[in-house]
């Protein structure tokens, strides 16, 4: 692929279609060069028609072929409309170009329509007085997302560089995410690997599934660390990145996430008949999920660094139990 020129945003630009593009998506082709742009900031531009396929509208679906003009102005950035929040942040570590954070639990990442503050992305604009205003309005800097009731590690983009960097990073699967979990009975085997097409629930839209007919490739390795009598600790290292991922595949197996609201019916309290062990859960009050490690290359200086988040204590509170129960029982 070919690029006549570079451009700054806010600037027309001008890229020739060369024999490695041919065939590619127009929102696929875009999101490949050196415009910086994600497939679905691409998609988006190209159905407003601020982008063109030898000078006409085109739609994003649209397949490219050597020697295509794809030519247009991309718009200035938007500026954030969102209320900086001094919200309490736990910071592992900063520097210019990205930001990790260890994420509380019940913390939703970003806003939404009707949900404007309270989010991790209000704690950080009120931490971080250079927080670009990339990737829209109401997720700037955010490259990935953990569920509101799972903790643990995340990286924020401080500025375009690193934002399109890291993006590309989740895109190829060269982060490495290590997530530890306590599910619901006693898994049998040491390990073993998931792969199973992930997509919209077939009648609950707000649940994803394996069972669907337009699902994405998913894919979930799991390593047992410690058994204990009706649940398991489980470290997880998801492949793909798909919503709720990992609750979705452990549910399909049978081992539910503990305190899983949406996926865990057999790991919430009323199923459980282990008085303590039932409180436990119910103080704990989520999914017993945790981004444990993070590992990715470093967008400025090109090092591979990794941040690490200590197991939360409402998780431990029930690992002690589990431990101690064990422990008398032998």
């Amino acid at each position: 692929m070919g690029l006549d020129n570079l451009f700054e945003q806010g600037k027309s630009f001008t890229v020739t279609v060369t024999k490695r593009g041919e065939g590619r998506r127009l929102d696929q082709f875009l999101s490949e060069t050196n415009l910086k742009l994600s497939r679905s900031q691409a998609k988006n531009l190209v159905q407003k028609h601020l982008i063109f396929l030898n000078q006409k509208t085109a739609k994003p679906s649209a397949h490219v072929k050597t020697g295509d003009i794809v030519s247009g102005t991309l718009p200035e950035p938007e500026p954030l409309s969102l209320k900086p929040e001094p919200l309490p942040l736990t910071i592992l570590y900063e520097d210019s170009s990205i930001i990790v954070v260890d994420k509380s639990s019940g913390m939703v990442v970003h806003p939404a329509y009707g949900n404007r503050s309270g989010t991790l992305v209000n704690a950080l604009l009120y931490h971080c007085k250079d927080l670009a205003g990339i990737n829209g309005v109401l997720r700037p800097g955010i490259v990935h997302r953990l569920d509101k009731d799972t903790s643990g590690v995340m990286v924020v983009a401080k500025d375009d560089e690193a934002y399109h960097h890291l993006a590309k990073q989740f895109k190829n699967r060269t982060v490495k995410k290590v997530y530890c979990t306590i599910v619901y009975g006693m898994v049998s085997r040491d390990e073993g690997l998931i792969d199973s097409d992930i997509g919209r629930h077939p009648s609950e839209r707000k649940r994803m599934s394996t069972r669907t007919k337009k699902g994405r490739p998913a894919v979930t390795r799991w390593k047992k660390v410690e058994e204990f009598d009706g649940a398991t600790l489980l470290e997880i290292f998801p492949q793909t990145g798909r919503t709720h991922q990992i609750r979705v595949h452990l549910s399909s197996i049978g081992h539910p996430i503990l305190g899983d609201p949406l996926y865990g019916r057999k790991g919430r309290p009323g199923t459980i008949h282990d008085p303590v062990l039932r409180e436990c859960v119910k103080r704990l009050n989520r999914q017993a999920l945790h981004a444990q490690r993070l590992e990715f290359t470093h967008p400025r200086t090109g090092e591979r660094v990794q941040f690490v988040s200590p197991m939360p204590r409402d998780m431990e509170e029930v690992l002690e139990w589990l431990r101690s129960k064990s422990e008398k029982e032998k």
